[in-house]
């Protein structure tokens, strides 16, 4: 980082946040997926990973939070033009069965068969990423893209962490099976790690919609699956709970190796207004950076993270959102790596 001044302007062109530095030199490296060939209501997602790069320069270096994550290094790899094309061929494919409710004829079949293959491609591409990036000894985070957009990462993580938990930020619990017949659908991602990622526990909150046979399969898991509620919790502040005790309590059910899931839905909407399914409700800004403070805190360490359903609108808001919430998820995850002899002091 010589010659790099934190306190100046980043420069258009430059890299996240203004950085320097390449994948090879950053200890964080983050894999775009610009994937939302299975969103339902509004789709756009596509165009989070370059508005986020837009609007992380606009991000001060220094975070009251988490000191100076950059000087750890932070590189976004370049958007994979295979991943755009998959992407623009599964969103034509998908458009009809969204519009029928799922495959409602047999014409549909092929083009649903033709998502689902190019999903599993997705998939295999973005553990391929993550697993090469593990191996040089990167912290490595996803920026979809809608929800389907981290499974890959999710499993290459978990192979190298037996045990590991997922902290679930949502406003769905993503539990639906096939949800308009696209195995990999955005609303099925923790069915899916359920079903086909062994001794993951999860651990969710901010949930406020959902159907119910996924209210039916939460309680079928009562060990694997733990479920917060958002009304449960609201409910329980405004009877005298702290939300100091309500996150202490949530990542008690954590194991030691955490990788973060974070739907950009799962914030109050006013932080997320043109996200594919905004739904009333949710944490504010502050509570959930509280709430990655409090993983730190605790002794565990995030060994992974992504970002998703961030939609850029006409203005850069949600991108800002979602950069500077990236720069947390990066700070609190290099806090939580730190040595286990001493605890992370709040700032």
């Amino acid at each position: 980082m010589d010659g790099f001044d934190p306190n100046s302007p980043a420069l258009a062109g430059s890299g996240i946040y203004g950085l320097p530095h390449s994948a090879e030199e950053a200890r964080i490296v983050l894999i775009p997926v610009p994937w939302d060939a299975t969103t339902s209501y509004r789709a756009g997602t596509a165009r989070a990973p370059a508005a986020i790069l837009e609007a992380s320069r606009q991000v001060d270096l220094f975070d009251v939070e988490t000191g100076r994550p950059y000087q750890a290094g932070i590189a976004l790899l370049p958007i994979s033009p295979d991943v755009a094309a998959w992407n623009a061929e599964a969103r034509a494919a998908a458009e009809p069965i969204h519009e029928a409710g799922g495959p409602a004829s047999p014409d549909l079949d092929d083009k649903l068969a033709r998502v689902n293959a190019l999903g599993e491609r997705l998939n295999a591409w973005v553990r391929d990423e993550t697993e090469r990036w593990l191996a040089r000894g990167k912290l490595v985070g996803v920026v979809g893209g809608d929800h389907a957009a981290p499974f890959g990462a999710i499993a290459a993580v978990a192979a190298r962490h037996p045990g590991l938990g997922i902290l679930h930020v949502d406003a769905h619990a993503d539990l639906r099976e096939a949800y308009e017949g696209f195995v990999w659908s955005h609303a099925s991602i923790m069915f899916n790690v359920l079903r086909r990622i062994p001794e993951v526990r999860i651990v969710q909150l901010g949930i406020r919609d959902l159907s119910d046979a996924e209210r039916a399969l939460i309680e079928s898991e009562p060990g694997r699956l733990t479920t917060h509620f958002d009304a449960v919790l609201a409910a329980r502040r405004f009877e005298g709970e702290t939300w100091a005790q309500q996150c202490a309590r949530i990542v008690e059910a954590l194991p030691k190796n955490v990788y973060v899931s974070f739907d950009i839905d799962g914030l109050d909407p006013a932080l997320c207004p043109n996200t594919g399914t905004p739904v009333p409700g949710g944490l504010t800004f502050q509570a959930a950076t509280y709430l990655l403070g409090v993983v730190a805190r605790s002794g565990r360490t995030i060994v992974g993270f992504d970002l998703c359903e961030v939609a850029p609108g006409q203005d850069e808001w949600d991108a800002n959102v979602g950069a500077r919430l990236i720069y947390k998820l990066a700070g609190f995850a290099l806090l939580s790596a730190e040595s286990g002899e001493r605890r992370v002091a709040r700032p």
